[in-house]
């Protein structure tokens, strides 16, 4: 089984290798933009924040 993505990838591995290569980009992304500082540190806000951040290209997220 395969997560429902935008990125209409059927297969698990290239789903996982995607998501590996695209959330580290974005993680870097955080960090160099400082993007970080302006979040409240150990909120579940914040942590919900991240995810989008790092996951939205690639995954539909419930509103």
């Amino acid at each position: 089984m395969v997560l429902e993505n935008k990125l209409n990838i059927n297969n698990s591995g290239k789903l996982i290798k995607t998501q590996e290569k695209i959330s580290k980009k974005k993680a870097l992304e955080l960090f160099e933009s400082g993007i970080l500082d302006t979040l409240d540190a150990g909120t579940f806000e914040t942590l919900s924040k991240i995810h989008k951040y790092l996951f939205d290209e690639i995954y539909f997220f419930c509103r």
